[in-house]
């Protein structure tokens, strides 16, 4: 792939990288450079590696093969520099955690309680809930959230370490379609007003297409990235697969049809264009 000059380290660094579970090839020979500050949508079928390429970034899973930067240095547990928002997940309603208590805990990572109240902590909490537009639900128990609600508090605790990356795992995942244009529309303002590197894994592409710099569309063992005139077109896609792809378009809004639904990884595809990741 090949990526403009910059200034600036990239946010994170794939090269040759490769990924299995078990017995099953994820993705393979990835060459991937997503530059500071950008947005980055990752989209593909269920099972294509999504997730765990986020599960790799955050240090959770180690590479089959390859090397992967992130921030510059190896991925590790527990970093304050990268805020992690989880797919939706409804809390126990009887569950007696205020809003404000589970945000605390992106404050404390991986170390057991919430820590000591501090001057400095409640500001950076309530900086937290402000971002997310979630200041009337602080004192709200996490149980009785909405959907929507519930994301906005994930988005706060992502946002309370003040992260340089933010890393999103199918965030938009059982909301309805106006709490899926408010969950991106707050992490696009993050990504904007701060700079901040954005990675967002998720199936319903449409509410993202706005926001995104860059779309990484993962399948059959490989990935395309580029712009999304590029990537998410007929041609692309049923190069990607060796497959009949359909990409329809219409009222601003974009379906993919016929992915085959088990894609075996194509190990000699054609030639890639400048914004292909590397098979």
């Amino acid at each position: 792939m090949t990526t403009q000059p910059s200034t600036q380290a990239p946010a994170v660094r794939l090269a040759r990288a490769g990924l299995r579970v078990g017995t099953r090839r994820l993705w393979s020979d990835v060459d991937l450079e997503v530059p500071a500050g950008e947005f980055l949508a990752v989209v593909g079928a269920n099972g294509s590696g999504k997730t765990s390429l986020l599960q790799v970034l955050l240090g959770l899973r180690p590479l089959t093969q390859g090397t992967v930067q992130v921030l510059g240095g190896r991925p590790r547990r527990g970093s304050h520099d990268i805020g992690y928002v989880p797919q939706q997940r409804r809390g126990d309603p009887y569950l007696p955690v205020r809003s404000r208590d589970l945000i605390a805990a992106g404050l404390t990572g991986h170390r057991w309680g919430i820590g000591w109240p501090s001057p400095e902590r409640r500001r950076r909490i309530d900086q937290a809930l402000t971002a997310a537009d979630a200041t009337h639900l602080a004192e709200v128990p996490v149980g009785l959230l909405s959907g929507g609600e519930h994301q906005r508090i994930r988005i706060a605790q992502a946002l309370v370490g003040e992260p340089d990356l933010l890393l999103c795992d199918e965030p938009l995942l059982s909301l309805d379609p106006g709490s899926q244009s408010m969950v991106t529309a707050l992490i696009d303002r993050r990504h904007r007003e701060h700079g901040t590197t954005v990675i967002f894994v998720t199936h319903e592409i449409n509410p993202v297409l706005p926001h995104a710099d860059r779309v990484l569309y993962l399948g059959a063992g490989r990935g395309v990235v580029g712009t999304v005139d590029k990537v998410l077109t007929s041609q692309t896609l049923s190069r990607l697969y060796s497959a009949p792809v359909e990409v329809i378009r219409a009222g601003g809004r974009i379906l993919v049809a016929g992915v085959p639904a088990q894609a075996e990884p194509v190990h000699n595809p054609d030639p890639a264009t400048d914004e292909s990741v590397r098979p």
